[in-house]
């Protein structure tokens, strides 16, 4: 989670002095990168996964289930033993590496080195990931289980919820009246983090999410485990003065957010071209797989009336004043800024023909002066826009020894401001002075609560990302209805309750449009002047995946004769995976259509299918999305009192059924596939 600098933190009131001094460098560095790299060409397809596991611990005794606070020791012994398996290797690239996340409870995970394009790559990715959980299983106690859930279901409740006990009273960083400083990753960033984002705010961060109403629940719910009466804090009064509202779910501190786990893909492009092209593709995908990934309906004791998390993590990291939300009239601040740092992208930034100007239609405020500086560098106006954008964000957390740096050789001042704005994708710039390429992330994705499931998405996304360039598909629809996805998205159930809105025709226009899938998808790529390009020395099938799809010019019938709004319209995601009319064939097809070109075994293709047997069961109700099979789980517990309440009991049968999930020992069929194999 961003830069983890060693030094001394300066506290709000100081960090802000320095806002502009780390804003102006920052862009200094991205010039120089942007100067040294942006002809680049010709990298190879590199990709990887980010997992985040939390450590719950368990007393069967006392039937709970609660989290470990225990995360410095663990990534201590972790290191060594990673560190004594490079050393009998004698190379390091292929040990998977765990890092410190926000919470002290939080591991995360990636592969020791990227994948390629490799289908063995493509099918290694389930294993590196159980080997991942298992090098954290095993040097942790005996009754502590690494988990891949996005949300604890009781992290701030009152009374013991980790291990040890904490008392909120102590939380000086975040002066939560739920979570106590200790669940903190003790690391000098992340309390200067939590306290920096509520100082600059003005006040406590305030989530509120709608609570599930069932048969017993009270009503109207006000709820009583909020220490309504507190006053340690000067904050602790903005609960009853109106920031807690009635029938909803109050959390008030970063580390609700920030405590939450997920599944994220990093790819990298061939160029600049490809990675801008790419990006832009999966945006009007990520509300989607935000959907269809949904996993938590649990909340600090409660059951939500939503399933995801993507709100809670919003609110969560909230740094703007009420100016700038626009509760106030401008006085003190510059911007209004209409989204959290913490949320879906605002622009567009492809400079290819199909990105038209009526698709980006929200207001994204950017800041004129750093617009015209990278403007007269050369920078395009859509990428300067993007930068500007943002870059209207205060920097939140400045060590003092870093204020002054190299701007020829550091990239750090653009990656504070780069790092903290946290949206469904980010375009990533190669580091200062390093090998890596342009890279796409991908972010909007819950992690789910078995490696088989982690690892489907991650293949889907990756096969689909292929699909995107090799069938030159475009995706575009204005930002606005993206935006109207994501609210859909993290409804109760919306892989089957809502309707999302896609593009209507996906392939572009000229003579050859298809009037069918089969004589629309080439088997091989197409290059710049409409010829095959030759695979191996033949015109057939790819041994691998690749970067490097040249984008046809533009046809001379692309020129849009109709309104924007003719473009898209509401589809089911049934009807977005699976196909709607001779125009669209759904996502799923097109992966499936796109496979036909690669030259894989019978062996290798079983595999693949059964990842993406996974994708279709969940989208056509076949099989739950993990929100589902929680909620369902809890209230159908014989402890559970329809009154919306997830106890101790439900809670510690409920981790141990995930865990026996996980690993195989309890079947699911209504959540997982026959033929998934147990972890061994």
């Amino acid at each position: 989670m961003g830069l983890l600098s060693l030094g001394t933190p300066l506290a709000w009131d100081e960090a802000k002095k320095y806002a502009d001094h780390v804003r102006s460098h920052g862009i200094t560095q991205f010039l120089h990168i942007w100067d040294r790299v942006k002809d680049r060409c010709g990298d190879e397809l590199l990709w990887g996964d980010e997992i985040e596991y939390m450590v719950a611990i368990f007393d069967d005794q006392e039937k709970s289930a609660k989290l470990s606070l225990r995360q410095t020791e663990i990534l201590t012994k972790l290191q060594k033993i990673v560190d004594d398996i490079a050393s009998d290797r004698g190379e390091s690239a292929s040990v998977p590496t765990f890092h410190p996340e926000y919470g002290r409870f939080m591991l995360e995970s990636t592969p020791g080195s990227p994948y390629t394009g490799e289908i063995r790559d493509l099918l290694s990715v389930e294993r590196d990931m159980r080997y991942r959980r298992h090098l954290a299983r095993k040097y942790l106690k005996p009754n502590e289980v690494p988990f891949t859930m996005t949300s604890f279901p009781r992290m701030g409740v009152p009374g013991v919820f980790t291990e040890p006990y904490y008392d909120p009273i102590d939380a000086v960083s975040s002066h939560s009246l739920f979570l106590p400083e200790e669940i903190t990753n003790p690391h000098a960033r992340f309390p200067t983090l939590t306290a920096n984002i509520r100082r600059r705010r003005g006040s406590k961060v305030a989530i509120n999410l709608p609570l599930f109403i069932d048969t017993h629940t009270p009503r109207p719910f006000v709820d009583p485990t909020i220490p309504w009466q507190r006053n340690i804090y000067p904050e602790d009064p903005e609960a009853k003065n109106g920031a807690a509202l009635n029938d909803h779910i109050y959390m008030d501190a970063m580390g609700f957010g920030m405590g939450c786990s997920c599944l994220q893909i990093t790819f990298q492009a061939c160029n600049i071209t490809e990675a801008r092209r790419l990006y832009d593709a999966l945006i009007p995908v990520a509300p989607l797989m935000l959907a269809l990934t949904a996993a938590s309906p649990l909340w600090r004791g409660y059951i939500a009336d939503v399933d995801s998390r993507w709100d809670v993590v919003s609110a969560s990291v909230d740094d703007r004043t009420e100016e700038e939300r626009g509760l106030k009239p401008l006085k003190e601040n510059r911007f209004r800024i209409p989204k959290s740092r913490y949320a879906s992208v605002s622009l567009y930034i492809s400079e290819y023909w199909m990105n038209q100007p009526a698709y980006n239609d929200i207001e994204a405020p950017h800041d004129p002066a750093i617009f015209e500086r990278l403007r007269k560098h050369g920078v395009d106006e859509l990428l300067s826009r993007h930068i500007a954008h943002l870059f209207i964000r205060d920097p939140l957390v400045i060590f003092s020894e870093s204020i002054d740096q190299d701007d020829t050789t550091s990239n750090d001042h653009f990656e504070n401001i780069q790092s903290t704005n946290w949206q469904t994708l980010r375009f990533k710039p190669p580091p200062a002075n390093s090998p890596i390429g342009w890279r796409v992330e991908f972010r909007p994705m819950e992690v789910q609560m078995t490696d088989f499931e982690n690892a489907a998405f991650s293949v889907f996304i990756v096969l689909l990302s292929r699909a995107i360039l090799h069938f030159n598909l475009n995706l575009y629809i204005p930002i606005s209805k993206v935006d109207a996805n994501m609210a859909r998205a993290q409804k109760r159930d919306a892989v089957h309750s809502q309707k999302f809105y896609f593009r209507k025709d996906v392939f572009p226009p000229g003579p050859s449009q298809p009037s069918s899938l089969a004589s629309s998808c080439p088997s091989t790529p197409v290059s710049e002047h409409g010829g095959p390009i030759l695979v191996n020395g033949i015109n057939g099938k790819e041994k691998k995946l690749r970067n490097c799809y040249p984008l046809p010019p533009k046809p001379d019938d692309a020129n849009p004769s109709g309104a924007v709004e003719d473009e898209y319209e509401e589809m089911t995601m049934q009807e977005i995976m699976n196909g709607k009319g001779p125009a669209f064939p759904g996502l799923l097809n097109l992966v499936y259509t796109y496979l036909e070109t690669l030259d894989m075994d019978d062996e290798s293709a079983r595999e693949i299918e059964a990842y993406l047997d996974l994708i279709r069961q969940r989208t056509n109700g076949t099989l739950r999305t993990a929100a589902s099979w929680i909620r369902n789980f809890v209230r159908s517990h014989p402890a559970y009192k329809f009154d919306s309440v997830v106890s101790q009991e439900i809670n510690y049968d409920l981790m141990v059924a995930v865990d026996e999930i996980e690993r195989g020992l309890r079947k699911v069929p209504d959540f997982l596939p026959e033929h998934r194999c147990p972890r061994k």
